[in-house]
């Protein structure tokens, strides 16, 4: 709870305002059957058409006041709840932002957008429902109470058995469904992902006529969540006709005992009427507040999603050293030195021993087989993940103690995966620099290459790219997000296997143009290409997380079984 009232003690003006205008509206409520015993047994049963004019006056009055204290509470509920779902939701989204790829890991991108939308809607209503009715409720259950027995004591102990059997079967019903509550909520995640997954595969879906079993596989998954919904549903309207039956059962027994008051002289009409009222306002405010705790109930197992996220400390932060901010890259020699890693909660490293030095403006290339870590191997070097053993030295620092903003301004990624977003094309080339002239986003578009095809394009730099950038072939996508990382001109610069999509020539000229460009960037590429293995410097070759051999083209020609044979097996192909 401390993590939400961080978030709504933004709102005490509202907070505050909300209980008077709850009592106010509470007040004018109980206030009428009082002043409709007054009509009816003063007024009708004596003919005074004077004294029932003025007392409906008066009611007539507070029904105004009423209505407008209404208006003003579901104004000052509707912002508090919306501006809170909205705070709570940025907090969670910014939350998210400061994950490391492990912590990310660990919840899945659907699971983490029904957490964004459905399970904070969920608490966003019962802060609604709670400004709105659960201090409403309480106050005019005492009230009408207060009025039943300042009428008639005697028919007090019809309230004294409706109210504790109503209690109890709430109490019941709840704990029954809260645990189908959960289930709900995780098997629309797992809708979510279903849905994810089909459209953003939908291509690959349609290229190999999986329609039918993307609609079976999605047919299943709702069908689950179809079902559960209706399990926890049952038990929770099994509340209502409770209800009904209890406030008739209370209404019969107030007319019966009641009644037999008024014939005996006991109560007046308008009196055993006014009972009846206060009656029904009495067990229509504990349906609410039952509506209120069903409400909470199912709420409170999205609550603890949302803080499973905000509560989850990100792995990867700023030390104290890295806070200080002393560090900037400046010429770009990285150093591994007795380097081990392995993911979270992995039972074997993925890199083990790992030794290196790479010098300013030297490139090497990484080569292996599929699982070798070659991935893993260059995302340690942003600190996208952190060793597990040994230490990695950017200009003789560890790269644990730069400030993370600062090391990955010197450190330009271009990942396997090439993403790009909704937006310009030269949108998506400032998020390398954000403040870059046109000068600076077409000297980096020339350099990968990408500046010719783009002005080609009928908006130039300012075509809108679809989602991912759809409307774009894969080549285009990849040059992008090279121009993207050399808009920093890192002195760090990481290619994961980024130019498989662009022909062996274009990838030429690409390289050409990031020595002339960035002669002392140290620059990591990740290929499968002997022509990018031949233009480097050095080549790492890794096998099963350990670097097997390492050193120029020609030197390992010699010294390297395995690279002969990728040479050799190259050269047959072509």
């Amino acid at each position: 709870m401390k993590k939400y009232w961080q978030i709504i003690k933004g709102y005490k003006t509202s907070l505050l305002l909300s209980p008077l205008l709850v009592l106010i509206m509470v007040l004018c409520e109980t206030a009428q059957p009082m002043f409709m015993a007054k009509i009816v047994d003063n007024g009708v049963m004596l003919g005074d058409l004077s004294y029932i004019i003025r007392i409906g006056i008066y009611m007539v009055l507070i029904s105004l006041l009423s209505l407008v204290v209404s208006i003003g509470n579901i104004y000052v509920s509707s912002y508090t709840s919306v501006g809170f779902g909205t705070d709570l939701r940025t907090a969670l989204f910014n939350r998210i932002q400061q994950f490391s790829f492990s912590d990310i890991d660990l919840f899945s991108p659907a699971s983490l957008i029904t957490r964004l939308t459905n399970d904070i809607t969920k608490i966003q209503m019962v802060i609604l429902m709670s400004l709105r009715m659960l201090l409403r409720s309480p106050l005019m259950l005492i009230m009408a109470l207060f009025f039943v027995l300042r009428i008639n004591r005697d028919l007090g102990w019809i309230l004294a058995v409706s109210i504790p059997v109503l209690s109890i079967s709430l109490y019941i019903i709840l704990r029954s469904a809260f645990p189908y509550f959960v289930i709900v909520q995780q098997k629309l995640d797992q809708l979510n992902e279903v849905v994810r997954e089909n459209l953003t595969n939908i291509r690959l879906v349609k290229s190999f006529v999986r329609e039918d079993f993307e609609v079976d596989k999605f047919e299943r998954s709702s069908g689950e969540l179809r079902d559960i919904v209706i399990r926890a549903s049952n038990i929770v309207i099994t509340a209502f006709p409770i209800l009904q039956l209890v406030m008739n059962f209370s209404i019969l027994a107030v007319l019966w005992f009641g009644g037999r008051k008024v014939i005996n002289s006991q109560l007046q009409v308008g009196e055993l009427i006014s009972v009846v009222n206060y009656l029904a306002q009495i067990l229509f405010s504990l349906m609410m507040l039952s509506m209120i705790i069903m409400t909470a109930a199912r709420a409170s197992a999205s609550s603890e999603r949302v803080l499973e996220v905000l509560n989850k400390e990100p792995s990867l932060t700023n030390t104290p050293e890295g806070v200080l901010n002393k560090y900037r890259v400046h010429k770009g020699e990285v150093i591994f030195q007795q380097v081990d890693f392995r993911y979270q909660d992995g039972e074997i490293d993925v890199l083990h021993e790992i030794n290196f030095s790479a010098y300013p403006g030297e490139t090497i290339a990484v080569v292996g087989a599929t699982g070798s870590a070659k991935t893993s191997l260059v995302q340690l070097i942003p600190r996208l993940y952190d060793v597990t053993g040994g230490q990695i030295l950017i200009d003789g620092i560890d790269v644990r103690d730069y400030n993370l903003e600062e090391l990955h301004k010197g450190v330009g990624v271009v990942l396997q995966k090439n993403v790009l977003f909704s937006g310009t094309i030269a949108e998506n080339l400032r998020w390398g620099k954000e403040d870059a002239t046109p000068e600076e986003v077409e000297e980096a578009a020339r350099a990968a290459e990408a500046h010719d095809f783009i002005i080609s394009l009928s908006d130039g730099y300012d075509t809108l790219l679809e989602r991912g950038g759809s409307n774009l072939s894969g080549g285009q996508k990849q040059r992008i997000c090279i121009a993207r990382a050399l808009l920093r001109k890192p002195k760090v610069l990481i290619l994961d296997d980024s130019t498989s999509a662009v022909d062996t020539e274009t990838e030429l000229k690409i390289r050409t143009n990031l020595n002339r460009m960035l002669e002392d960037t140290t620059v990591f590429i990740i290929t499968q290409r002997l022509n990018t293995m031949q233009s480097a410097d050095r080549v790492m070759i890794l096998d099963d997380g350990q670097i097997i051999a390492m050193g120029s083209p020609d030197e390992l020609m010699e010294t390297s079984e395995v690279y002969r044979e990728i040479y050799n097996s190259q050269q047959l192909t072509l």
